[in-house]
C-alpha cells in the first residue's frame, strides 16, 4: 500500500469558495450572513470534483490512499476572529469527511484548527475533539504563525501551545505543521513562506526541550523539511553549539519529513541526508506545483517516481511508502487493521 499524509482538498466545489467570500465580504455585518446551513454542496458535487482530479491522479501514479484535509491557503487564519475560524474550519473538516465517507478505501482525514492570531490555542480543542471522536479524523494541521506571515505568535516550543500538545498525546495524533496564506507581501505564499515556516518550526524545536515534557509528540514538517535535510550540517553544528544532544536523539524520535520535493536531487538527498524511518511518502497533489516538469515530462509532484529511482532497498521504500505512516499516524494504523489491511 501507498499512503499520501499530505493531501488537501484543492479541488472544493465552487460553492464553498463562493461561500468564504461573502463571509469575508461580512466580516464587519456577520448577522448579513452567511450561515454554514447556507452552503450547499450535493454528494454527486462532491464526487466529481475527486474522481475528476484526485483520484484519477493517485491510480495514474499508483497510490492508494491519501490523507486529506483543508486546502492550506485556505486555511486563512488571519482573517476575522475566533469564531470567523471556527465556522469556517468546521465546514471545511465536514467536507473533507465526507469525501472520507464517499471514497473510504482512499481518503482519510485530517483537521483544519479554528486558529486565530493572538487567541488561546486551547479554543481550537472542541473541534480537533469532534474531528477525531466523530469524524474518525487521524491527524490534524497546526498552524505556527496564524497571522499570515507576521510571526506574532509564539515559538512552538512556549507553553501556551501546550493544551494542543496534552491533546494530541492523549489521541495519539501527529500534526503536519503547516502555515497558511502569506498576507506578508515579503513572503510568496508557497514559494517562501511554506518552506520557511517548515524550517523555522524545526528550528524552533531544536533550541527548547519541548520533547522532554511530551516524549510522545509528533510533528511531521512537510515540503521535505524547507531547508533542513540540505543544512542539516548547520542545524547539527548549532545544535552542538546549544549544548542539545545529537539530532538524532534530540529532535528525530518526535519530528518527521514528507516527501514533497519536486525534483530527484533534492528527493536523493533527503533520503541521504534523513534517516528512513523518519521519511514519509506524499505529494500534496492536487497542490502548490501543478506542471509538467520539460526535463522530463512528467509531473513535478509526481513523487513516487523519484522514490522508485532513488538509492533505497526494498525495505526502506516499504517504510517510505507505509510502514512510517502507519507508525506516526496510529489511528489510521488502526483502521487499516480493523479493515483487515
Amino acid at each position: 500500500m501507498i499512503i499520501d499524509c499530505h493531501g488537501h482538498y484543492t479541488t472544493a466545489p465552487k460553492a464553498l469558495a463562493d461561500w468564504r467570500e461573502q463571509q469575508i465580504a461580512n466580516l464587519n455585518t456577520p448577522e448579513l450572513g452567511p450561515k454554514a446551513s447556507d452552503l450547499h454542496i450535493s454528494d454527486d458535487e462532491l464526487r466529481e470534483s475527486i474522481e475528476k482530479n484526485q483520484l484519477a491522479k493517485m491510480k495514474e501514479r499508483g497510490s492508494d490512499l491519501t490523507i486529506f484535509s483543508p486546502r492550506a491557503s485556505f486555511m486563512a487564519h488571519h482573517i476575522g476572529d475566533f469564531n470567523t475560524s471556527a465556522t469556517w474550519s468546521a465546514i471545511c473538516n465536514e467536507l473533507c469527511f465526507r469525501v472520507s465517507q464517499l471514497f473510504p478505501e482512499h481518503f482519510v482525514g485530517a483537521a483544519m484548527l479554528p486558529q486565530s492570531p493572538g487567541v488561546d490555542p486551547a479554543t481550537s480543542i472542541p473541534e480537533l475533539e469532534k474531528t477525531v471522536n466523530e469524524y474518525g479524523f487521524v491527524g490534524i494541521n497546526l498552524n505556527p504563525d496564524p497571522s499570515g506571515g507576521h510571526w506574532t505568535s509564539p515559538p512552538l516550543s512556549d507553553r501556551q501551545w501546550y493544551p494542543i500538545y496534552e491533546k494530541m498525546v492523549e489521541y495519539d495524533i501527529p500534526a503536519m505543521v503547516h502555515v497558511s496564506t502569506s498576507c506578508n507581501a515579503c513572503f510568496h505564499t508557497t514559494g517562501a513562506h511554506y518552506l520557511n515556516a517548515d524550517t523555522t518550526a524545526f528550528m524552533q524545536c531544536l533550541t527548547s526541550d519541548l520533547f522532554k515534557d511530551f516524549p510522545t509528540l509528533k510533528f511531521l514538517i512537510p515540503h521535505g523539511g524547507g531547508a533542513v535535510p540540505y543544512h542539516w550540517g548547520r542545524f547539527r553544528g548549532l545544535a552542538q553549539e546549544l549544548k542539545k544532544p545529537d539530532l538524532r536523539e534530540h529532535l528525530l524520535k518526535n519530528i518527521f519529513f514528507d516527501t514533497c520535493v519536486y525534483h530527484q536531487p533534492g528527493i536523493d538527498l533527503l533520503t541521504h541526508v534523513i534517516p528512513v524511518d523518519n521519511i514519509l511518502f506524499a505529494s500534496e497533489m492536487i497542490g502548490a506545483v501543478r506542471g509538467v516538469d520539460p526535463l522530463t515530462g512528467h509531473y513535478y509532484d509526481d513523487t513516487k517516481r523519484y522514490i522508485e529511482a532513488a538509492e533505497l532497498t526494498a525495505e526502506e521504500r516499504h517504510k517510505i511508502y507505509e510502514g512510517n505512516a502507519r507508525r506516526v499516524f496510529p489511528r489510521l494504523d488502526q483502521q487499516l487493521k480493523a479493515k483487515g489491511l
